[in-house]
């Protein structure tokens, strides 16, 4: 009797520990587009419902919201001005919704959606379920073609940074740029990005038991780089340095020209990197494996990978899949020293 008691009781605190884990994500959206004003749209008749307060008003024709004097101006159904509002299905839940800034970018969601005044643009943070972050997600940082192994293997390192790296903003969990992961429309049901997240459902890399927010980049050079390499303080995964053979035979070569002054600053550690890339450009540095020679008062960089070069290698993913891999070979390959586990 004591055995079943037992059972029953940590069945209990299995089931309490699952329903504390948040299921959903904030990540903000279009903030490089430093928006002033957008339209905002239901989507195939989905109910779209937006609230301040008090007020509360459906969407049914496109709404158009601006900046004006530091609060949030909806010019219709009606002319209402508030600090902030938040639309869903009126019911508390998740709908569906495209969020458009004229001239530049039209995108579809699916969640919940958050609009605030800052001084000189709109914020704009869609809450979503984190398997809809997941494949939306993976269908846009994947590479085209990609094997379904390899973007299994994608959305189990997106998962991972999803829920062990919340907080990198002070509004919202994530950005939906490169910064933390590139995020586009949620993929249509069937298609292989999404099948990649249902088949991969829940599960994440843990290093000594822990949930970690795994990295990734595009391309590697031929051997990824620990984070110790490149001046980067180990939190909880330290990353090991692998070969990645299909990078070893096929690199990504770069050639970059810059001046001795500016070369002067770069060292190789990723910070260093990206210093340089925000002052010249993100394609002057693309990639952390690279030599150095000077020409002409200048000097030249040669390089190869595209990206920090830590962890999954994408390229390399792809073409292990390719071979025969599994998403779980490819992760122990990239991931050396880590389990898979169930959030």
């Amino acid at each position: 009797m004591k055995s079943s008691w037992r059972i029953l009781l940590l069945c209990l605190l299995a089931v309490c520990r699952a329903r504390s884990q948040p299921r959903e994500v904030r990540i903000g959206v279009l903030g490089l587009f430093h928006p002033k004003e957008i339209i905002l749209s239901a989507v195939d008749g989905r109910p779209l419902e937006c609230a301040a307060g008090e007020k509360r008003w459906a969407v049914g024709e496109p709404m158009h919201v601006q900046l004006a004097g530091g609060v949030l101006r909806v010019l219709n159904p009606a002319d209402i001005k508030v600090a902030a509002f938040s639309c869903g299905d009126g019911q508390g839940g998740a709908t569906e919704f495209t969020v458009a800034i004229a001239g530049k970018i039209s995108r579809r969601y699916r969640g919940t959606l958050e609009l605030q005044a800052q001084a000189a643009e709109l914020l704009i943070t869609v809450e979503m379920d984190l398997e809809v972050a997941v494949a939306s997600i993976v269908a846009a940082e994947s590479p085209p073609h990609a094997p379904i192994e390899a973007l299994k293997a994608q959305a189990v390192a997106t998962r991972s940074f999803l829920v062990a790296g919340r907080g990198r903003h002070s509004n919202f969990d994530f950005c939906d740029t490169t910064h933390c992961q590139f995020l586009r429309e949620p993929p249509r049901q069937g298609s292989p990005a999404a099948e990649a997240a249902v088949a991969t459902r829940g599960l994440v890399l843990a290093y000594k038991g822990q949930a970690f927010a795994a990295m990734y980049s595009a391309s590697c050079g031929g051997r990824t780089h620990s984070l110790e390499e490149l001046g980067l303080a180990a939190r909880s995964y330290p990353y090991f340095s692998v070969v990645c053979d299909y990078c070893h035979r096929h690199p990504e070569k770069w050639v970059a020209r810059i001046s001795e002054k500016d070369a002067a600053g770069l060292s190789a550690t990723e910070n260093s990197r990206l210093k340089l890339a925000r002052k010249l450009g993100w394609k002057t540095v693309p990639g952390n494996s690279y030599s150095s020679r000077k020409d002409d008062g200048d000097v030249i960089l040669e390089g190869s990978g595209v990206g920090h070069g830590i962890g999954l290698c994408q390229r390399g993913g792809a073409e292990m899949a390719r071979k025969g891999a599994s998403f779980q070979q490819i992760l122990e390959h990239y991931y050396p020293n880590t389990e898979l586990k169930q959030y």
